[in-house]
């Protein structure tokens, strides 16, 4: 799909399933993992909740990442962030359970990647399914590829910060934690840059090692 001419209302359907499933599932995640730390924060407020409407960004979940897939052929999204006490999870787990409230999301997109590789292996499926499996698993290996940059504020970065923590560089993860101010901006550089060619050749060549496979 490289723009609007031939766009088929069963690809966007599709699309913003699966979207949704990839997207408000890694958000779920989070909140999840931290809950198992003691940190009731999303549970409270109803964030652990698999209802997307209570998870959704109208903009960052659905308009964004979809007409970046169509028109330029990779996914960026987001859902409503979903809230953690870090004093909370640090306090019952330390560094490491932060490590793993971070990437929590990122295991998540990649459990799906699996689980529909080899649905879809299995080739018992009709064609309409068969298509939104690979649909599905091609987004959730974009989004958890994508969040292991270590580019604030994704979860990578996050990753990194507690990891630097935990081997007490403190200092050295503050400095790294005061350029989420400068995340986005980082990003949106790069994405409308040439670098994005290099910087993101990673993930197309996952991809490409992906369909190859199928």
């Amino acid at each position: 799909m490289s723009g609007f001419e031939n766009i088929d209302i069963l690809d966007i359907i599709t699309l913003v399933i699966a979207l949704t499933i990839a997207i408000v599932g890694h958000e779920i995640a989070h909140g999840w993992v931290a809950y198992k730390f003691k940190d009731n924060t999303a549970k409270n407020l109803g964030r652990l909740s698999i209802n997307p409407i209570k998870h959704i960004d109208p903009f960052g979940t659905i308009i964004v990442p979809g007409l970046l897939y169509l028109t330029a052929g990779f996914v960026i999204g987001w859902a409503k962030p979903v809230p953690i006490n870090g004093y909370t999870v640090i306090r019952n787990g330390g560094y490491k359970a932060m490590i793993l409230v971070s990437l929590a999301g990122i295991i998540y997109n990649f459990i799906l990647v699996t689980i529909s590789f080899f649905m879809i292996k299995t080739g018992i499926f009709q064609a309409d399914l068969q298509k939104f499996l690979i649909m599905l698993m091609l987004v959730n290996l974009i989004l958890g590829l994508f969040n292991l940059y270590p580019i604030p504020p994704l979860d990578g970065s996050q990753a990194v910060e507690y990891t630097l923590r935990s081997i007490n560089l403190h200092k050295i993860a503050s400095l790294f934690s005061s350029l989420q101010r400068y995340g986005m901006i980082i990003l949106i550089l790069i994405i409308a840059s040439p670098l994005k060619d290099y910087v993101f050749y990673p993930i197309r060549y996952m991809l490409e090692m992906v369909k190859f496979a199928l």
